[in-house]
């Protein structure tokens, strides 16, 4: 399975991270509506928490009823980050902060049959990688610090947003913006509004009593607010 983003379409992609990790098939089976499965790659170096490796990845890759997003909230990103999309993962998301070569590492990843996205940390600036966005299929905005699931969304990211969204726009590119943290009904909209167009979602949709019903609602808000 393959994930192609277009900056005129929503795309809603559930977290895992708030998922029952003993029923995890059934879990995945939840959100099969949604465009693609938000697995957090945490090290517990460059973030404090401990996730998944690659094989666990790959066994998601071969379970899950739709493309995995891969984001690696990990150090040495520019050799770790090709693992994972040799594990499968149809999106692969490194961090700035945690990439050497991010160029170089954009290149490699895509070689490997995998979009590519990049992600800023709340207080990492857009601005200095706004003269290579173009390397890229998504920039990914955190709209809560990376590490922990269930942080109430940062306000503050809005503005971010809107900044990123008017080079791109003004460059003329097709650069998908994703949020991650914090998103719900209550805040989807706000961030479509500022210009993204994919939204990670954990506990909104895993704690709802209806993911499905979740997933069609907030694609529904988010997409009457398009990108461009």
């Amino acid at each position: 399975m393959s994930i192609t983003y277009s900056t005129d379409s929503s795309y809603i992609h559930p977290s895992i991270l708030n998922a029952d990790f003993m029923s995890i098939g059934g879990e995945l089976d939840k959100i099969a509506s949604a465009d693609s499965v938000h697995v957090d790659v945490m090290d517990n170096h460059f973030v404090p928490n401990l996730t998944f490796g690659p094989s666990m990845v790959e066994q998601i890759v071969e379970r899950s009823p739709i493309p995995v997003d891969a984001h690696l909230m990990i150090e040495d990103a520019d050799v770790q980050a090709p693992v994972f999309a040799e594990a499968g993962a149809s999106s692969v998301t490194f961090h700035l902060e945690a990439a050497r070569a991010p160029v170089k590492l954009a290149r490699d990843l895509r070689r490997k049959n995998a979009q590519v996205g990049v992600a800023l940390r709340p207080a990492t600036p857009v601005e200095p990688l706004l003269d290579i966005i173009g390397e890229f299929d998504m920039l990914l905005i955190m709209t809560v610090e990376p590490g922990f699931g269930g942080q109430s969304f940062l306000e503050s990211m809005l503005p971010k947003i809107r900044r990123a969204r008017g080079a791109i726009s003004e460059a003329n590119l097709e650069v998908s913006i994703q949020v991650d943290g914090g998103v719900s009904r209550e805040t989807v909209e706000r961030c479509a509004e500022a210009g993204a167009n994919v939204f990670v979602a954990g506990s909104a949709i895993y704690k709802a009593r209806d993911a499905a019903e979740e997933i069609s609602a907030l694609r529904e808000l988010a997409a009457a607010h398009p990108a461009h």
